[in-house]
């Protein structure tokens, strides 16, 4: 039987009198593909950045596989979102002096130690083999939001968290980078995937959809 991984009880974000989240009750399963859909505005982003413990809520619970990060520092959030949460933006956040290979190597510095056969293998599966010495002004939209993924992916999380992670790419990479997606949940990973699209968020097992900062 399946577990839940991820619970919000209440969650509330307030940035003084502006309320983008508030009170979000939300159980995902362990292997569930969820997508979060709503109009700008509505709290969609706020959410990602609790779940990914980059932000703290004003109010109400996260549990996340049974931890309450609620009541988590700042340090220990970290710890939290490094080992079990990788992430996916929309802007690519790649450092643009490193090579596409440095890029994946510096989040597994970040979690463990380096491994640069293991980042290249990463780069491999998703496509980028022949182009990991490479500068991230050197590859194109589709090609930077590879590597994101691979650095996403480098250190085997069990929870993937995407921003928009198509809304920035042409109709060809949008379908290389659902692909990646696809085999992510058949490999059994929890996927929660903020988008507009609703062609993207078809592939998904359910959609949350928020509205004014609450689940309709």
């Amino acid at each position: 039987m399946k577990k839940i991984v991820l619970e919000t009880k209440g969650l509330t974000k307030r940035f003084g009198s502006v309320i983008p989240l508030d009170g979000v009750d939300m159980q995902i399963m362990q292997g569930e593909w969820v997508a979060i859909m709503g109009p700008s505005g509505s709290g969609k982003t706020t959410m990602l950045n609790l779940l990914a413990c980059l932000d703290t809520p004003t109010a109400g619970q996260y549990i996340l596989d049974g931890v309450d990060t609620s009541t988590l520092n700042e340090r220990e959030r970290a710890v939290v979102r490094r080992e079990k949460i990788g992430l996916v933006f929309q802007q690519f956040h790649l450092v643009p002096y490193l090579t596409a290979l440095e890029n994946v190597m510096l989040a597994q510095y970040y979690h463990s130690m380096v491994d640069k056969d293991e980042a290249g293998e990463v780069l491999e599966r998703v496509g980028l083999g022949h182009r990991t010495g490479h500068l991230p002004s050197q590859l194109s939209g589709g090609e930077q939001q590879r590597v994101c993924i691979a650095r996403a992916l480098i250190n085997q999380p069990a929870i993937i968290l995407a921003d928009e992670p198509t809304g920035n790419l042409d109709e060809a990479n949008e379908e290389i980078i659902l692909c990646f997606f696809k085999e992510l949940h058949a490999e059994g990973r929890t996927i929660i995937l903020v988008t507009h699209n609703p062609e993207l968020a078809k592939f998904s097992d359910r959609v949350v959809r928020l509205h004014h900062g609450r689940v309709e």
